[in-house]
């Protein structure tokens, strides 16, 4: 039976595409079949014809099963703001993703689902990223970005996931800052504050290299 996990992020920008990729190598060292979707991004660029984006891409340069980038990516905007500006003639529609995802879900054995900005990010006028988890009905991984204010952008996002009532299968703390004093001793705050298994520490690196991160991914907490 196939499974899938949803990303969401303390804010934008704190490597949620980085760690969706390093899970994707992770379930694929494990020998099962993965493949990422980026339902919606905005900041593509015009390629072949078609507004992509670099995070979709990725996705889909590390997916062990060959998909169009229409699968993977099915909104994509060219401004690079939040989708609910960006979407001029066409808005984020949730039954959309849904049914994009419908139509891939099962054609690997792990399909890991990233969002866009944080959990409250707006889709549209109406609704926001949190809807989006709501209506996908998967676990949620948290994204930590270790930096300063750390602390309490975890508790906080935590905090809304669990008032959602989604599920969070746990969290992964993303190290993108080389110059942060007490580094492990924030890890470590956040570890116990937050009531869900942490899955994986993810070292900074300056040329970015999955295959390491992948190895950093706790096996016992996520298999």
């Amino acid at each position: 039976m196939s499974k899938a996990f949803f990303i969401t992020g303390t804010d934008t920008g704190v490597g949620k595409t980085w760690a969706s990729v390093a899970l994707m190598r992770f379930f694929s060292m494990q020998g099962q079949s993965v493949i990422g979707m980026k339902p919606v991004a905005a900041g593509c660029e015009w390629l072949d014809g078609q507004l992509k984006n670099e995070d979709a891409l990725l996705m889909q340069q590390y997916a062990s099963v060959e998909l169009d980038y229409q699968e993977i990516n099915p909104y994509a905007y060219k401004a690079p703001v939040s989708p609910h500006l960006a979407a001029v003639d066409n808005p984020v529609q949730i039954g959309g993703v849904l049914k994009a995802f419908g139509k891939i879900k099962n054609k690997a054995d792990v399909t890991i689902v990233e969002g866009a900005g944080g959990w409250f990010a707006p889709l549209n006028h109406e609704q926001d990223i949190a809807d989006l988890a709501i209506a996908l009905q998967m676990p949620v991984i948290m994204v930590v970005a270790i930096r300063l204010g750390c602390i309490n952008h975890a508790r906080l996002t935590f905090q809304a996931i669990q008032a959602a009532n989604v599920e969070c299968a746990g969290w992964i703390a993303m190290c993108v800052d080389p110059n942060m004093q007490k580094q492990a001793e924030n890890i470590a705050t956040i570890k116990n504050k937050i009531t869900v298994p942490l899955l994986g520490v993810l070292p900074y690196m300056d040329v970015m290299d999955f295959d390491r991160l992948a190895e950093n991914i706790i096996r016992e907490k996520l298999i």
